[in-house]
C-alpha cells in the first residue's frame, strides 16, 4: 500500500483546509476570499502560515517566495497575481504535482506495505482464470461412501462444485449462503456438490455441515484430487460445469465476506446472478472473480531444507501460533500437530510471507535493530525464512524424539484465576450472518470499598464471534452512562483477540471505586452459526497501594469529513504535553476504511521523531503495541496523530464509497482515536494531553490544538448542542461578547463563559 496521495490542486486545497468552494477565480474575487481563507489558516494569528499550518510541501514552496520557510499574505496575493499558481493548477485542470507522503515511512514500512491487507472478490478475466476449459469426468465419493461423478445427467442442466471447509473461517461464514443456494436451485436442474480437501478436518463436522447444506453432495478431498481436477483455488472457490462440462462460471459465491472485512449483506451476488443467466440460457455477465479464502496449493516445487517439523518448525509454530490456534483457542482451526501445520501449509504460507501473521503491524524505523516493543509478536528473520522454507519443501516430519515439550493451556482463564469477576447481565444473540451494530451493557458492582486492580482479563463465553471489547469504570450514582461516547473518553480496560488481558508490573495498578458501575461496548462478528454470548471481567487485586497508577488518555478526532470516493484521505489533530507524560504503550481505533496510521512526537526544537508507525491498518487486529522500557513525552513538545482513510471502490470493507463519512459508533461510521496508556504517581494528578480546563467540549473542538478556538472550530458546537442547531448567528453574537481580547479567539476561560450562556454544562461532548 503506498501512501502517496495522488490528487490534483484543488484535492490538496481541500486536503489542507483552504478549498475555494463556490469561489470563481477572476479578476477582482481573489482578495477577499483569499483573505478570509488565510485568516482561517492562521491559526496562530501571526499573519504567516507555516509548514504546519499549510501542510502541502509543492503549494508551500510555491508561494513562499523567500524561502524563509513561511508563507505571508502578500505572498498568496503575489503568487496568484503574478501566476506562479495558474488557473488550470486551482481548477484542477494541470497535472498532479507529486506531494509528500501523509505519514512517513521507513524503508521497512515500505515492504510490509506493499501486500493488501484486505482482500475481495476482484472481477477476473475469464479466460484467465478457466473459464471455457473442459474439466473430464472424475469418480468420486462422499463422506456416505456414496459413488459420484462430474457427468451432468438428463435431468441435470449444471453441476456446480463449491469448495468448502469446517475450520477455515471464511467457508464458515459462508455456509448458510451456499446452503440457501442449493434450497434455491436444486429444483432447478442444479446440483452441488461440496468438496472439503482440508484433511485435518473433523467427520462429526463435516457430517454437520452437509446435513445443513441439504440435498448438496459433500465430499472430503483429502487427497485434493478433486479440487485440483476442477482447478479450484481457495476454499471457498465455485467452479459451474454445463452439460458439455466446460467451465462456464468460476470465482465467488458473492462479495459479502473477504479477508479482512464482513458487509451486513452481499453487494453482488456473483453466482446466483451467473445461474440465473445460464438457467435463462444467456452468457453471465461476469463469469471469473478471485474467491478470497484459505488458499490451496495443488502444484508448488519441492526444496530440499535440513530443518524437520519435529526439531524446527514445531518449535516455531509453538512459540508464535498456538496461543491462538489450538482446540479451545480463538484462531479458526487448530496448527498443534504435524498433520494440522500440512493441513493447512498453504494458508500458513501465504499470511507469514505477507507478514500479515502472526499480527503484528508497527513499522520497523530503518537502520532499528531489536524492538522498542515488549509485545512485539512478529516473526523474526531466522524463524521466518526456515518456516517459508520449510512449507516450500516436501515437509519433512523428522524424529519425534526431537520435538519440544507439548505446551498447555488454561481451559478458561489464561491469567488464572481472578479475584473478583463482573459479567455483562444477559447473554447476547448473535445471528449468524452479516455484521451486528455494537452492543452496550452495564454491571453494577457489590465492593464496598475501593480496590486497586493489578491486572484484568476479558473472557468471552464464545470467543469465536467477538472481535473487540472496551470497558469502562463509572463511578457510584453516575447518570446517564449509556449516552456517554465511549472511546472519546479512553478505556479502563479492552479486549482484541490474542490481547485478552494485562498483568501490570509489580506497583502498577488501576483503580476500582467502591460500587462503580462497569460498562461494556462489544463488536460481535458473526462466524456462519447463529450463537449467543455473555461477556465476562476477570479482576486481580493489588496487594496494597501501589506506587503507580495507570490511566488510557484518547487522542480523538470527532470532526471528520472522509468525502466519497477519497482512496487515501488524511485527517490529524495536535495535542499539547503541558507536562511530562510517561507513556507505556498505545493503540490505534478507526474503522473499515481505516488504511494507515501514525503517532509523531513535535519537539520543542523543532524535530520531530516517530513514535508508532502503522503503515498497513487493520480493524480485525487492533493491537496494543506495549513499550519495553516507559517513554518519556517531553513538557513543551506536541503529540500528533494521522490517520489516512480508504473511502474509495478500491477497498472491498468499504460500506458506501458513495457516502460522506462522518464520526459515528457504527463499523460503517468512522472513528479515528489514538490511545495512549499513561501512569503516574499515586497522589499525583493524571497526566493529559489537554491543557487544564476547559473540559472535554473544548478539546474536541480545538481541532489544532494551540489551545485557542477560532470562530470556525467555535462553529462545530452548533452539531452538538441543540439550542444553537440552525442558529449559527446566535453563536457568532455569542462569540463576539465573550472574546475579551477581541483577537478573534477563544481561550478556554472565555468558552466556558460561553458555554454557561447556553447551558453547555449541560450537554455531552
Amino acid at each position: 500500500m503506498s501512501l502517496r496521495r495522488s490528487s490534483t490542486w484543488i484535492t490538496s486545497l481541500v486536503m489542507v483546509g483552504i478549498a475555494f468552494v463556490g469561489f470563481r477565480f477572476a479578476s477582482g474575487q481573489d482578495g477577499k476570499a483569499l483573505s478570509q481563507k488565510f485568516k482561517e489558516l492562521d491559526k496562530d494569528g501571526n499573519n504567516a502560515l507555516d509548514s504546519d499550518e499549510l501542510r502541502d510541501q509543492v503549494i508551500f514552496e510555491k508561494l513562499d517566495a523567500d524561502a524563509d520557510g513561511s508563507v505571508t499574505l502578500e505572498e498568496a496575493r503575489k503568487a496568484f497575481a503574478s501566476g506562479v499558481l495558474t488557473r488550470e493548477e486551482v481548477e484542477g485542470k494541470a497535472a498532479p504535482a507529486p506531494v509528500p507522503d501523509p505519514i512517513s515511512t521507513s524503508k521497512a514500512s515500505v515492504e510490509r506495505s506493499t501486500a493488501s491487507i484486505r482482500q475481495g472478490a476482484t472481477v477476473l478475466r475469464p479466460s484467465e482464470h478457466g473459464v471455457g476449459r473442459f474439466v473430464p469426468d472424475i469418480v468420486f465419493a462422499d463422506i456416505f461412501g456414496k459413488q459420484n461423478s462430474l457427468k451432468v445427467s438428463d435431468k441435470e442442466q449444471f453441476v456446480v462444485v463449491a469448495m468448502t471447509s469446517t475450520s477455515c473461517p471464511l467457508s464458515r461464514k459462508y455456509l448458510p449462503t451456499l446452503a440457501e443456494l442449493v434450497k434455491q436451485y436444486s429444483s432447478s436442474g442444479v446440483r452441488f456438490v461440496a468438496v472439503n480437501c482440508v484433511p485435518t478436518d473433523k467427520s462429526d463436522d463435516m457430517i454437520a455441515a452437509a446435513k445443513i447444506l441439504g440435498d448438496a453432495v459433500y465430499v472430503h478431498d483429502s487427497e485434493e484430487v478433486l479440487s485440483q481436477h476442477v482447478g479450484a483455488k481457495t476454499t471457498t472457490d465455485v467452479v459451474v460445469l454445463d452439460r458439455a462440462r466446460t467451465v462456464v462460471y468460476h470465482g465467488a459465491i458473492d462479495d459479502q465476506y473477504g479477508i479482512g472485512y464482513a458487509l451486513d449483506s452481499p453487494r453482488r451476488r456473483f453466482l446466483a446472478l451467473a445461474l440465473d443467466s445460464l438457467l435463462a440460457g444467456t452468457q453471465p455477465e461476469i463469469a471469473a472473480t478471485a474467491a478470497p479464502g484459505c488458499v490451496l496449493e495443488h502444484d508448488r516445487e519441492v526444496a530440499k531444507v535440513d530443518v524437520t517439523y519435529h526439531n524446527r518448525i514445531s518449535r516455531i509454530v509453538q512459540q508464535n501460533c498456538i496461543e491462538c490456534h489450538r482446540s479451545g483457542g480463538v484462531g479458526p482451526f487448530s496448527l498443534e500437530t504435524y498433520a494440522d501445520v500440512v493441513g493447512h501449509a498453504p494458508m500458513l504460507r501465504q499470511v507469514v510471507e505477507q507478514k500479515t501473521m502472526p499480527p503484528w503491524f508497527a513499522a520497523t524505523p530503518e537502520g532499528q535493530h531489536g524492538s522498542v516493543w515488549a509485545n512485539d509478536r512478529s516473526l523474526s528473520e531466522s524463524d521466518l525464512s526456515d518456516l517459508v522454507a520449510w512449507l516450500k519443501s516436501d515437509r519433512v516430519k523428522g524424529n519425534p524424539q526431537e520435538s519440544p515439550l507439548p505446551r498447555t493451556f488454561p481451559i478458561d482463564w489464561s491469567l488464572g484465576t481472578p479475584d473478583y469477576v463482573v459479567q455483562i447481565p444477559r447473554p447476547i444473540r448473535i445471528k449468524a450472518t452479516g455484521t451486528m451494530p455494537y452492543q452496550f451493557e452495564t454491571a453494577e458492582t457489590t465492593l464496598t470499598e475501593d480496590k486497586w486492580i493489578q491486572g484484568y482479563e476479558i473472557l468471552p463465553t464464545d470467543r469465536s464471534v467477538v472481535h473487540h471489547v472496551l470497558v469502562n469504570v463509572h463511578e457510584k450514582g453516575t447518570k446517564n452512562i449509556r449516552d456517554r461516547e465511549e472511546g472519546i473518553g479512553g478505556y479502563w480496560a479492552a479486549y482484541v483477540p490474542g490481547n485478552a488481558g494485562q498483568i501490570y508490573p509489580k506497583g502498577f495498578a488501576r483503580k476500582l471505586p467502591a460500587g462503580a458501575t462497569i460498562s461494556f461496548q462489544i463488536h460481535y462478528t458473526p462466524s456462519g452459526e447463529a450463537t449467543q454470548d455473555q461477556v465476562k471481567l476477570g479482576l486481580f487485586f493489588a496487594d496494597g497501594e501501589p506506587e503507580y497508577v495507570i490511566s488510557t488518555i484518547p487522542l480523538a478526532d470527532p470532526d471528520l469529513n472522509i468525502p466519497p470516493h477519497a482512496a487515501e484521505h488524511v485527517e490529524s489533530i495536535t495535542r499539547p504535553v503541558p507536562v511530562d507524560v510517561r507513556v507505556l504503550g498505545y493503540m490505534a481505533h478507526m474503522h473499515v476504511r481505516g488504511k494507515a496510521f501514525q503517532y509523531e512526537l513535535l519537539k520543542a526544537d523543532g524535530t520531530t521523531e516517530s513514535l508508532l508507525n502503522i503503515p498497513n491498518y487493520d480493524f480485525n487486529w487492533q493491537l496494543r503495541y506495549d513499550y519495553r522500557d516507559p517513554k518519556v513525552l517531553p513538557a513543551g513538545s506536541r503529540v500528533k496523530v494521522t490517520a489516512v482513510f480508504d473511502n474509495s471502490e478500491g477497498n472491498p470493507a468499504n460500506p458506501d464509497p458513495t457516502k460522506t463519512v462522518h464520526w459515528g459508533p457504527q463499523t460503517f461510521d468512522e472513528m479515528l482515536i489514538g490511545y495512549v496508556e499513561t501512569y503516574a504517581p499515586v497522589g499525583e494528578q493524571l497526566p493529559s494531553l489537554r491543557s487544564a480546563g476547559g473540559g472535554t467540549m473544548f478539546t474536541l473542538l480545538d481541532s489544532d490544538g494551540d489551545d485557542k478556538l477560532s470562530r470556525e472550530e467555535a462553529r462545530r458546537v452548533t452539531d452538538r448542542v441543540p439550542a444553537l442547531k440552525g442558529n449559527p448567528e446566535r453563536l457568532d453574537g455569542l462569540f463576539q461578547r465573550f472574546d475579551a481580547d477581541q483577537d478573534d479567539r477563544l481561550s478556554r476561560e472565555e468558552f466556558d463563559q460561553l458555554r454557561q450562556e447556553f447551558g453547555g454544562r449541560r450537554q455531552r461532548p
